[in-house]
């Protein structure tokens, strides 16, 4: 795998990562003792409003709160404007899963990460993430597509976006958005998901995960380029089956059925 391919798949989007692991323990796959730092990686993380909290806690506090529920109820929730699939119905947590472009659902709350930012005294930028509990009424999951689906239609979405850029000569202006894309067509690494996942899955998660960094990279103009609206706009008609095909791999991926 490529560096910059190796870089995208650790900085994956954080709820998947979280969902991964929360669900291969639950399933007896992996110890409670690895689970915060598997999910937090080099970031520090702090959970707000957690059941049984009245402050905010340290992430390894907050996990017990899914100590009870069987790996097939902790989903991962990717919406986007205009597809909130897989929330509850308008309210507090909808609102936040909408603006962070994830969340974590279960039958009884739901879990959204806010990244913050922060200068310290010397000047240095640094990020950390909140995870914020909401309480949830009635929530039942909706139908998702299983791994295999999706992953034919990520395959199909990846050849049509390539070959539509290629017309567009995006190479030209955005060389590294055109060669990434054009790697990613081939199977990437299928060791980034915890034990419990079936190869397909791993596979899945692995290539999309990389794409859905080469996706934010795509949503930014190369400095000094020259990418009119017109160009922009046809450059992100391109793309938006491939999001939509992303979010739905990573979902997929993520709340496959546990193997032991």
């Amino acid at each position: 795998m490529s560096p910059a391919a190796d870089a995208a798949t650790l900085t994956a989007r954080r709820s998947t990562r979280f969902v991964a692991w929360v669900r291969a323990w639950r399933a007896g796959l992996v110890p409670f003792d690895e689970l915060a730092d598997e999910i937090a990686a080099d970031e520090e993380h702090l959970v707000a409003d957690a059941p049984g909290t009245w402050t905010d806690v340290s992430l390894a506090q907050a996990l017990p709160s899914f100590a009870k529920l069987h790996p097939d109820e902790i989903r991962l929730v990717l919406p986007a404007p205009g597809d909130p699939r897989g929330l509850p119905g308008p309210g507090e947590l909808t609102g936040a899963a909408l603006l962070a472009g994830e969340a974590v659902m279960t039958p009884t709350f739901g879990v959204v990460p806010q990244v913050r930012q922060h200068t310290s005294g010397s000047g240095v930028e640094f990020e950390t993430v909140l995870w914020r509990f909401y309480p949830v009424g009635e929530y039942k999951p909706v139908f998702q597509m299983g791994s295999a689906e999706a992953e034919a239609e990520l395959t199909q979405a990846l050849a049509d976006a390539t070959t539509a850029l290629t017309r567009l000569d995006v190479a030209q202006w955005r060389p590294e958005l055109a060669g990434a894309l054009q790697a990613l067509r081939r199977p990437e690494s299928t060791g980034t998901l915890p034990p419990g996942y079936d190869p397909r899955s791993r596979r899945l998660f692995a290539r999309a995960s990389i794409l859905d960094q080469v996706l934010v990279l795509a949503e930014t103009n190369a400095p000094g380029a020259a990418v009119n609206n017109y160009e922009a706009q046809q450059r992100d008609a391109a793309l938006r089956p491939l999001l939509t095909a992303c979010r739905q791999a990573l979902v997929a991926a993520c709340n496959a059925p546990m193997h032991a």
